[in-house]
């Protein structure tokens, strides 16, 4: 955020632990002109997501892949779909194109350790939502399990400020 803000961008920051995001039931309520039948922070939270440019996904790895709260959240990505009458690779619908970045952390530092975490961002935010990748900084070997949090000891956090300051210092 530091590194985005001090290259002059505007940051806004949604947590998902201060705002409950309730996965999908799957009731089509949505797809037939009705708006989701479940009232939570998602409905505060969908238009903030839809302007942001990027969407910038930092999350701690759980089981080698995201929180619930992340899955339920994208899950929810179902209601803001638009009808595509020519789906490109297999998608049934469409959403509007955006940027995102993945950040993300982990105890462990091993060469599988996000490997299932970044195959669902590429497959579920790159593949089928259709957003352009800006990049992933993944921050293994911040601690462990049983103990408190060691990122502080890495260079991770110097490397995700500069991640943020250059995010797009192509000119985009």
């Amino acid at each position: 955020m530091s590194g985005a803000r001090d290259a002059g961008h505007q940051v806004e920051v949604v947590s998902l632990i201060k705002n409950e995001v309730r996965g999908c039931l799957g009731c089509n309520a949505c797809r037939y002109g009705k708006p989701c039948v479940q009232k939570d922070a998602f409905n505060d939270i969908a238009p903030k997501v839809l302007a942001a440019d990027p969407l910038v996904i930092a999350a701690p790895l759980y089981y080698w892949t995201f929180p619930a709260r992340i899955k339920a959240f994208v899950e929810r990505y179902y209601c803001i779909a638009q009808p595509d009458p020519n789906p490109p690779h297999g998608r049934y619908e469409k959403y509007d194109v955006h940027d995102c970045a993945l950040l993300m952390t982990a105890a462990g530092d091993y060469f599988w350790t996000f490997e299932l975490a970044v195959n669902y961002y590429r497959q579920v935010f790159i593949n089928y939502i259709g957003y352009h990748d800006r990049g992933m900084h993944l921050a293994g070997g911040c601690g462990d399990t049983d103990g408190g949090p060691q990122i502080d000891k890495t260079d991770h956090l110097e490397r995700v400020y500069e991640f943020g300051r250059n995010v797009y210092a192509d000119g985009e």
